[in-house]
């Protein structure tokens, strides 16, 4: 009697000791979203008042195009491409990692107080910078990103130091964020109140969430971060995969969660002020990124790359909306929350999703 020969089923890639699971359907969404991003990327390079054709801009970006279409490309449109797709690649990794270690779909950088304390601490700076208008410019080319940043961090630790109880418990650590989120913005609105009619504009202008303007600047400290947190993920890749299970199964299988939290925790609060420092508190993407890339990918957590270029993708299509929907430029922040909030809404309507 012959015996058939059973052959191992391959579930998985190992890249020396580290393990790569093998999942067909992430990598066709992952692929089909980086797809969707960069004709997306393109085609917001070519919209403007100097209208460029598709070709146009592939020629100019691999350095054939005519000297005016180069300039209009390199100089003046890609930067603005690439930082919008850096900021949704941020964001929507920091929405990931949020949604991922507290198992809940609301639990973004927004709610976590990340985004309020670093617009608190730019409006603050604006305003208590003691300026005018001049003063206010110069602090939106170097000095807003950093205190923006520094407000962030602080918000952050603060969130996480008051959630602390021997341990740092997800709804805890939720509920507390949305309480702070509260009182920075009843501080955001006070300072703005007080401010000089100039200040207040500058201010205002900030916190809607822009990308006009930026430069290649604003661009590297975000990517730089990005390369920075990949390493850090795929050490914590494990206990990730570990999350959706519960934390006292996480435990028992020898995850040191409260170490895994905090690293977890520290990179989201990285990325979000990365972003927020680099083009203002743009709202929703955090949110709506890894939701998006997990009910494509029918998966128990937002998977991590699939949701940063699905961030990558709504930003760059939200400020191709931002410059083409009405006459005059309007803020991108606008566009994701028109988008956003509908869909906040109807999650929270689908209740058997939301815990």
């Amino acid at each position: 009697m012959s015996q058939a020969k059973v052959r191992p089923r391959r579930t998985g890639i190992m890249l020396g000791p580290i393990g790569v699971p093998w999942r067909p359907r992430i990598l066709l969404v992952t692929v089909a979203t980086t797809l969707v991003a960069l004709v997306v990327l393109a085609g917001g390079i070519a919209a403007g008042s100097a209208g460029l054709s598709i070709p146009d801009v592939l020629a100019a970006l691999a350095g054939a195009g005519d000297q005016a279409t180069s300039f209009i490309v390199g100089e003046l449109r890609l930067p603005r491409a690439a930082a919008g797709a850096a900021v949704g690649a941020c964001l929507g990794l920091a929405g990931a990692l949020t949604q991922t270690f507290s198992r809940n779909p609301l639990a973004t950088p927004d709610i976590l107080g990340v985004t309020s304390g670093a617009a608190a601490g730019a409006v603050a700076a604006i305003v208590l910078g003691g300026g005018g208008y001049s003063v206010g410019a110069s602090l939106l080319g170097f000095g807003i990103p950093v205190v923006a940043t520094v407000g962030g961090l602080a918000a952050a630790a603060l969130v996480y130091g008051l959630a602390w109880r021997g341990g740092v418990d997800s709804y805890r650590i939720i509920l507390i964020g949305i309480g702070l989120t509260a009182s920075l913005g009843g501080l955001t609105s006070y300072l703005l109140v007080r401010a000089q009619l100039t200040q207040a504009g500058a201010a205002s202008q900030w916190l809607v969430g822009s990308l006009s303007g930026i430069s290649w600047t604003s661009v590297w400290p975000m990517l730089v971060v990005l390369g920075l947190a990949i390493p850090v993920l795929v050490s914590q890749s494990s206990g990730l995969a570990l999350s959706p299970l519960g934390d006292e199964f996480s435990t028992s299988l020898g995850l040191a969660l409260q170490r895994h939290r905090l690293i977890v925790i520290a990179t989201a609060v990285l990325l979000t002020s990365a972003a927020v420092a680099a083009a203002g508190p743009i709202e929703f993407v955090a949110f709506v990124a890894p939701q998006l890339a997990q009910r494509l990918a029918g998966t128990a957590r937002p998977p991590l790359v699939a949701s940063a270029v699905s961030g990558a993708a709504l930003v760059l299509a939200a400020d191709v909306l931002a410059r083409i929907l009405l006459p005059g430029e309007i803020p991108v922040g606008i566009i994701t929350a028109v988008i956003g909030a509908p869909y906040l809404i109807w999650l929270l309507i689908q209740r058997k999703d939301v815990r």
